[in-house]
């Protein structure tokens, strides 16, 4: 069963493991210009023009899986080598274009773009249309497309753009660090910087015994890896060194429970669990700020229960989300979280230590409820918000807007903006389909949503409150 989608995730997992390899053994420094030609050893190029552009190519992804260029905030990079300048773009006339006598198309054209040739077919002057899609909406047959490039179309932030030189670049203001641009990129040019080394380096020092190592796996892990059963997963991380394993999940049984409260306490709220979702709203909503819920993320809120439990504690969180890379970084989840990987760089840790995941025994993770687990996909949060208000004996009707993409998360703002919006409550994922939809899972399969459930409905905690009810005390 292949590991992976496609084969820009196979690549990058090369890249990641080898690096992993080499800075166990210490010889990282001096492996570096060699890792490129394990990747390609030639003598003939199996994805570029010639193995010196692919071993190029390699280069620049061993730099951004040692942490990337230092003097860029975002946690995405294009590697320009890689950028395959993509000729597609903007409005276009297709075959369909029948030549009409209407000329809807250059009707509805405010910048008179469109001209006729001696066929009668429509022209766009590319060198003035500002691709508003109107001639595109007008016309009968369909003839017109807005041919995009894939990491543009699968931005919906309008933080994608092209360069003079035809090479792709990031628009820093206008980016929530979603990653949706990476996992689209069919040449895998725009990749996310990796934080593998401190990983290896909070192993290590488990190890020497100066601290203890936690891992906090996100919800979506029930739908990965599925060439192994979870707890053998669950099993082969602690191989790894960690001390322990928990769930990112009983964190959002916790976030469940304080945003119910604080829903009911303020009238109208925003989530607050995915933080390319709170990023969107600080940079194309700022007007909607103080609707965002005060509430930590799952994952820095079980993290900051765990330190409080274990002073010589050392958080790693693993999941599908390159927001959460920015999230670590922030002011209130700083203090408690210490590194964040995702489910593919697990992959490559995994397989640097030759861990063969289908021959373990299994561990299983009995910390969070039914509701904290659905989190991991589209709605979860939503149904976890109404259970918390119905353990809390709380009346007040929830009327959620349950986004699934940050196109849909921005219809809700704007209605919430406008004053207009028939409900109280955004819950809001910047990828489609939650988490299980997020760009560095594994495979994005149908399957996943299925999974997240049946994972769900084995949970030992029947209801939220009887999943936290240690932190709870805790907390008082």
């Amino acid at each position: 069963m292949a590991k992976f989608d496609t084969q820009v995730q196979e690549l990058k997992y090369r890249v990641l493991k080898e690096v992993a390899i080499s800075y166990k053994k210490g010889t990282l420094e001096e492996d570096i210009p060699d890792i490129p030609k394990k990747i390609v050893p030639g003598p003939k190029p199996t994805m570029r023009c010639c193995i010196y552009k692919e071993r190029a190519i390699a280069s620049e992804r061993v730099k951004l899986a040692i942490g990337g260029h230092k003097d860029n905030p975002n946690i995405l990079e294009v590697i320009e080598a890689a950028c395959d300048q993509c000729p597609i773009g903007g409005m276009t006339v297709t075959d369909a274009c029948r030549g009409c006598l209407a000329h809807r198309c250059a009707s509805a054209c405010r910048l008179n773009c469109i001209s006729f040739g001696p066929d009668l077919r429509a022209r766009i002057d590319k060198s003035r249309c500002v691709n508003c899609g109107l001639c595109m909406k007008a016309c009968p047959f369909g003839a017109i497309l807005n041919h995009k490039r894939p990491c543009e179309a699968a931005c919906k932030c309008g933080a994608i753009k092209m360069r003079e030189d035809g090479i792709t670049s990031i628009i820093e203001e206008k980016c929530t660090r979603c990653g949706a641009c990476s996992y689209m990129c069919p040449f895998g040019a725009i990749m996310d910087k990796s934080y593998i080394l401190q990983c290896i380096d909070i192993l290590k020092e488990a190890k020497e015994g100066s601290s203890h190592a936690y891992m906090i796996v996100a919800p979506s892990i029930s739908s990965q890896f599925h060439y192994a059963k979870l707890g053998q997963v669950i099993k082969g991380i602690e191989c790894l060194g960690f001390n322990n394993v928990i769930e990112a999940a009983l964190g959002a049984d916790m976030v469940a429970y304080s945003e119910a409260k604080e829903l009911e306490e303020k009238g109208v709220l925003t989530s607050s669990c995915c933080p390319a979702f709170v990023e969107f709203i600080k940079r194309s909503f700022p007007e909607l700020k103080d609707k965002i819920s005060h509430n930590l993320s799952p994952m820095a809120m079980i993290a900051r229960y765990v330190k409080k439990t274990d002073p010589q504690a050392k958080i790693v969180f693993c999941g599908p989300c390159i927001a959460k890379k920015m999230e670590m970084f922030n002011e209130n989840s700083r203090p408690y979280v210490d590194c964040v990987i995702t489910f593919e760089e697990l992959q490559a840790l995994i397989d640097s230590e030759d861990i063969d995941l289908k021959t373990l025994e299994e561990r299983p993770l009995d910390n969070a409820s039914f509701f904290g687990r659905i989190f991991a996909r589209s709605g979860g949060l939503t149904e976890a918000v109404k259970e918390a208000l119905t353990e809390q004996g709380s009346t007040f009707e929830v009327k959620p807007q349950i986004c699934s993409g940050i196109e849909q998360c921005k219809a809700a703002l704007n209605q919430l903006k406008r004053g207009n919006a028939s409900f109280n409550f955004i819950e809001g994922m910047a990828c489609v389909n939650g988490c299980i939809g997020g760009p560095c899972c594994l495979t994005h399969e149908i399957r996943d949503a299925a999974d997240v459930d049946r994972y769900g409905h084995q949970s030992k905690e029947k209801t939220i409150q009887g999943a936290i009810a240690s932190v709870m005390a805790l907390e008082e």
